[in-house]
């Protein structure tokens, strides 16, 4: 795992680091294949939603002291968990500087294939 990663993990217990583990491997495995990825992915979000519909959002604080023992908690270890949907715009404009970064190296081989041709025809 990352650096980053493997630090955060040490944090959790071993049940979740076996999770966190076991779900790396799942990205690796799938490394290079955008549709296997968007396949896990759509797989974390469903999970996530699930657990914080059936489970989380019935075990919200009642009182004052617990509300405030949750917001102290989301303060000092971080924010509310969300996994963030990839924008289709962002996505577009990877595209689109992907492509313009491809054309501009065929452009340049082009150009330099030209160039030997007429070397070699002045020869």
């Amino acid at each position: 795992m990352g650096d980053r990663i493997a630090t955060e993990l040490t944090n959790l217990s071993p049940d979740l680091q076996a999770v966190a583990k076991t779900i790396e491997a799942a990205a690796l495995d799938r490394r290079g294949d955008e549709i296997a990825l968007l396949e896990l992915l759509r797989l974390l979000e469903q999970l996530h939603a699930y657990i914080r519909d059936e489970w989380f959002q019935e075990t919200l604080p009642t009182n004052r002291q617990r509300l405030y023992a949750l917001l102290r908690d989301i303060e000092v270890n971080g924010g509310w968990p969300y996994i963030q949907r990839m924008r289709l715009r962002s996505l577009l404009q990877n595209l689109e500087e992907t492509a313009n970064s491809l054309e501009e190296a065929e452009d340049s081989t082009t150009q330099n294939s030209i160039e030997q041709v007429n070397e070699r025809e002045e020869k």
